[in-house]
């Protein structure tokens, strides 16, 4: 299998605003985010989907994924985090993490048109490490 793209952002081919890491999971800031503070959540094995990780690995990914969604509701002063596990834009599992207030902000489609904002990005990931 051919590196995904999130397989060169664990191994530091490609930059990223890091959030999270630990022996079996990644985490780092979506750069098109659907709200301010929008989490990947992946693990270091690349697998395609989610539901194809052994025990361990599944279990260290979800436990992430809580320790994360707790951080972005303190951090971000919102009173929900969406959690979403699609599968079809990478072929590498990985889980969204959506800060949000109000249900209408998880409809935004960030255009992809305009450079993110790094300094920013960066700014925040500061914030939200773990």
């Amino acid at each position: 299998m051919q590196d995904s793209i999130f397989t060169k952002i664990i191994n530091g081919e490609i930059p990223s605003h890091k959030i999270y890491e630990d022996d079996k999971v990644f985490a780092f800031l979506d750069i098109y985010p659907v709200q301010p503070g929008h989490v990947l959540i992946v693990p270091k094995m690349q697998v395609e989907f989610v539901w194809d990780l052994d025990g361990q690995d599944y279990q260290a990914l979800m436990a992430a994924a809580k320790k994360i969604a707790l951080r972005l509701r303190q951090t971000m002063e919102v009173p929900f985090v969406s959690s979403r596990i699609v599968g079809v834009d990478v072929p590498h599992a990985h889980i969204h993490l959506i800060p949000f207030s109000d249900a209408a902000q998880l409809d935004n489609r960030p255009t992809q048109a305009s450079e993110p904002d790094h300094v920013a990005l960066a700014t925040l990931a500061q914030t939200l490490a773990v």
